[in-house]
């Protein structure tokens, strides 16, 4: 969005991340690209937010504060990477706003978020739960962060929704491993039977005014609307049936969010850095929703 690309948390009320590491994955690379293909596709957007009726500057001071610097191939370095660069950015009371990246890197960046707010609410947008216990035989990847993270007291499972749910799994206890972890799951199918009207007042009633880590994997979408990612799954959503999900959590208590898995290389028409972008752009104006209703948040 052409924003100041400035790493400074003074009068910053947000600030764009970039994470770009794409090594923990289980099948295509490529997502290190991700966070410049989003920025590029972001130039389209513009400030007001028609439907929530905000304009996200006018309530909102916003940079872009860079990438992490990462180190592509280790990955547990890299964790430790982008754990200390968020950490000054949560410490200040700023909401960064990550640009992925593949889904591993969320575990990163809820260890930073946790250390300032506590265990958090998780709603994750995805095609899978990433609660996996290990993948060719290693804790870390992008199939298992929330299970670490459960592990390590960052979520607080009670308050926390998986949304957009599909595709083959390997045995019938990948979605049960998550339900057992405490996660209220809430699989594409029912979505497609019911409809979405109800579920974002269903994932605002779960989370109350807890702090909430928003996570939207790319996938969520059907890979119509964005071919350009990791683990392509069918059967997903639009991106207009994204964007009305999205608006509906207005009022969420947002302190951190990331969008992931965008690989601009398997896409060469741009559309899913397009929707990456929009995205991003989205929660943005969730963030100036929230303070333009509630003028005394911090």
């Amino acid at each position: 969005m052409r924003l100041p690309a400035l790493q400074t948390t003074d009068d910053v009320d947000a600030a764009i991340v970039g994470l770009p590491f794409d090594t923990g994955v289980s099948f295509r690379v490529g997502a290190r690209f991700g966070p410049e293909a989003i920025r590029s596709a972001s130039v389209l957007l513009r400030p007001y937010h028609s439907t929530l009726d905000v304009d996200i500057f006018e309530h909102l001071s916003v940079v872009d504060y860079g990438d992490a610097p990462v180190a592509p191939g280790f990955i547990e370095d890299s964790y430790d990477r982008i754990t200390r660069y968020l950490e000054p950015i949560h410490a200040a009371g700023v909401v960064p706003i990550a640009l992925g990246g593949d889904h591993s890197i969320v575990l990163a960046e809820l260890r930073a978020a946790a250390q300032v707010h506590g265990p958090l609410a998780l709603v994750l947008f995805d095609s899978h739960p990433d609660t996996w216990d290990r993948y060719f035989g290693h804790p870390y990847f992008h199939g298992t962060p929330f299970r670490r993270a459960v592990e390590e007291d960052l979520l607080d499972t009670g308050r926390s929704a998986m949304i957009g749910l599909r595709g083959a799994l390997y045995e019938r206890a990948d979605w049960e491993q998550a339900r057992a972890l405490g996660f209220e799951l809430i699989p594409a199918s029912e979505l497609h039977q019911t409809g979405i009207a109800g579920v974002p007042e269903r994932v605002r009633q779960r989370a109350g005014d807890h702090p909430v880590f928003l996570s939207f994997d790319i996938d969520f979408l059907d890979p119509a609307y964005a071919p350009g990612t990791g683990t392509p799954e069918v059967g997903g959503f639009s991106t207009w049936q994204a964007q009305e999900l999205l608006r509906g959590l207005a009022g969420l208590n947002l302190v951190a969010a990331d969008v992931v898995e965008v690989l601009p290389a398997y896409d060469l028409t741009g559309i899913t850095a397009s929707a990456g972008a929009n995205m991003a752009w989205e929660i943005l104006a969730l963030l100036a929703w929230r303070r333009k209703h509630n003028p005394k948040v911090a």
